[in-house]
């Protein structure tokens, strides 16, 4: 028998037993469509999470107070620590690559208009966040530069604050009360969303140096700093430790790098997707049982069959291959079944639930679809080789 002549026998043994075949083939298309949703969430979640952090830019280095990797000193020294101060930030401003520095203190406190109030995080920065943090204000304008030492009480408000106290109302050269003192309005910032769980959008922008002053700080909280395209981040990072360790006596801060954030996050959620990827793999697994299954059923219904064939001169290799062939053909449909209900279901998804991420991973799609014609392959051998290796009279006398 040629490979055409198996391959059509196959087909028509498997179409002569539909509810047989179709029951044998739910296990794969619920496996395999059970790994494309669930990776396709995995890596919709993977690439929003990513989205997010790459949303404020990738050049971006945080300073933090306090050395955050062990040591060997006693707990003693810890004492020694310097605040990250104004001073920090300007000198960190000076140096080569540098384009923009951002001192960060953040807080929450309440905001008050005349006739409204709220509790609004409240971030005290410099004039220098537009172009660090990549966000731009619609209104007005941000706050303005060379008031580190005395800066004047302005705030910039977020796009949901200025609509929560203002309304429609243009809230430029409006006065509010933040904490127990009062700021001139003189921007509002553009839609910028969640970062985490932190809302953007509902924030005011005040200078660092009166956020300091307002929650009692002695050190800034953060110090990021945006570097050119033209200089490594190595580079960078020595120049901000050797300047830091000049300005505080040893090394009490720890830099944090963009990149180094996205490979840490990259790492963690492409295990997310790997672990529900497995997760929809017992599916799968369950679906190659039931091949097994219905296979080794199907040799022992079809014995005289097979000895017929065996009595008309098939080979042993023939039978192998017809049953063989059966599995795979069985598995192969199981499997393209599966694929599209798997890639319909997550476009419903998407377009039901547009707020949920979600992102066809293909890379598993193909994998899932290659796991099914192995799965074919390896549950049609064991049957396979039963039914190859019956006797031809045995088999005819079981009629």
């Amino acid at each position: 028998m040629s490979y055409l002549d198996i391959l059509l026998l196959s087909f028509r043994t498997i179409v002569s037993h539909k509810l047989r075949s179709a029951l044998t083939a739910l296990g794969l298309i619920i496996g395999i469509a059970a790994v494309i949703i669930l990776t396709s969430l995995g890596r919709g979640l993977h690439s929003f999470v990513i989205a997010e952090f790459t949303q404020f830019g990738t050049n971006i280095i945080g300073i933090h107070p306090g050395k955050k990797s062990t040591f060997g000193l006693s707990g003693a020294t810890i004492s020694t620590v310097r605040p990250l101060t104004m001073a920090d930030a300007t000198s960190l401003g000076k140096l080569g690559g540098i384009v923009a520095v951002a001192p960060v203190v953040q807080g929450n406190a309440r905001v008050e208009t005349d006739s409204k109030q709220r509790r609004s995080n409240v971030i005290g920065v410099g004039y220098a966040v537009p172009q660090v943090w990549k966000m731009r204000p619609v209104l007005g304008q941000f706050l303005p530069s060379g008031e580190d030492a005395n800066p004047r009480a302005f705030a910039v408000l977020g796009d949901k604050l200025a609509t929560e106290l203002f309304g429609h109302v243009n809230p430029l050269g409006k006065r509010i009360r933040i904490g127990t003192d009062r700021y001139r309005v003189i921007g509002v910032m553009e839609k910028k969303g969640q970062m985490l769980g932190f809302d953007m959008d509902d924030t005011v922008y005040i200078p660092a140096a009166k956020a300091l002053e307002m929650f009692d700080r002695e050190s800034l909280m953060e110090i990021d700093l945006l570097y050119g395209d033209n200089i490594s981040v190595a580079t960078v990072q020595k120049n901000i430790k050797q300047l830091l360790i000049a300005r505080h006596g040893r090394e009490d801060f720890t830099l944090v790098t963009q990149n180094q954030m996205l490979e840490s996050m990259n790492s963690v959620l492409n295990i997310l997707t790997m672990a529900v990827a497995a997760l929809g793999g017992i599916s799968l697994l369950v679906g190659s049982v039931g091949i097994i299954t219905i296979m080794t059923i199907a040799v022992s219904e079809r014995v005289s069959e097979i000895g017929l064939l065996r009595a008309i001169g098939a080979e042993k290799k023939t039978i192998f291959k017809l049953f063989l062939c059966e599995a795979l053909t069985l598995s192969a449909a199981g499997g393209l079944l599966g694929v599209v209900s798997g890639v319909g279901t997550v476009q419903i998804i998407s377009y039901v639930l547009p707020a949920l991420p979600t992102e066809l991973a293909w890379s598993y799609v193909a994998a899932a679809f290659t796991l099914s014609l192995f799965i074919g392959i390896v549950s049609g051998v064991m049957p396979a080789l039963k039914a190859a290796h019956l006797e031809p009279l045995q088999a005819l006398h079981s009629e």
